[in-house]
């Protein structure tokens, strides 16, 4: 007997549910991207003392699947001004990078938010941690002021066509709503 509870139903997306990619894209789109030379990126992964041949997540020790903003780009909907540049990036696992998101690395390790190492009972937290202190004092950290280095004037026109296309997404929702409306009624007759 197969089990009803293994059958999941996809859940319906809300376009307004997407608004938080269209700022990710804003400002992602405005990040400047800075390789790092190979010394570099072999300075980092000593420092967090990680192997390039197998590289695990900083965080917690799974197999590492992406670089995690270390200080968040994004805070308040808007850039913080920090890059993406080895100084700023730890190998992490996607488990610890999505259960971080903006927040504070050491608050968030120490926490007990769902997926972080404390709360997943990583037993070498500690010495994580004293890792990744140490990776946090290795080199002074790019940041930049947009408004400052854009202008008052071209930086108020990109939030202000971003607050747009937010609003049709409002709108469209709204639209949504009445279309999946319809079509649920029409499904039932």
């Amino acid at each position: 007997m197969v089990k009803k509870k293994v059958f999941k139903m996809p859940k319906n997306v809300k376009i307004t549910g997407r608004t938080s990619s269209v700022t990710n894209s804003f400002i992602n789109g405005i990040i400047p991207c800075i390789k790092p030379t190979q010394e570099e990126i072999n300075e980092c992964l000593s420092i967090l003392e990680l192997d390039a041949d197998n590289l695990t997540c900083a965080y917690c020790g799974d197999k590492s699947s992406e670089w995690d903003h270390f200080r968040p780009i994004v805070k308040d909907k808007r850039p913080t001004g920090y890059v993406s540049e080895i100084a700023n990036l730890v190998p992490s696992c996607g488990k610890c990078n999505q259960s971080k998101s903006g927040s504070n690395w050491k608050i968030w390790m120490l926490s007990e938010a769902a997926e972080s190492p404390k709360s997943r009972k990583i037993h070498d937290l500690e010495n994580r941690i004293k890792r990744l202190e140490e990776f946090e004092q290795w080199k002074p950290v790019l940041k930049v002021d947009f408004e400052s280095t854009i202008g008052p004037e071209l930086w108020q026109e990109y939030w202000a066509v971003h607050e747009k296309i937010h609003a049709l997404m409002r709108e469209a929702q709204l639209v949504q709503n009445k279309l999946s409306e319809v079509v649920n009624i029409s499904m039932m007759g």
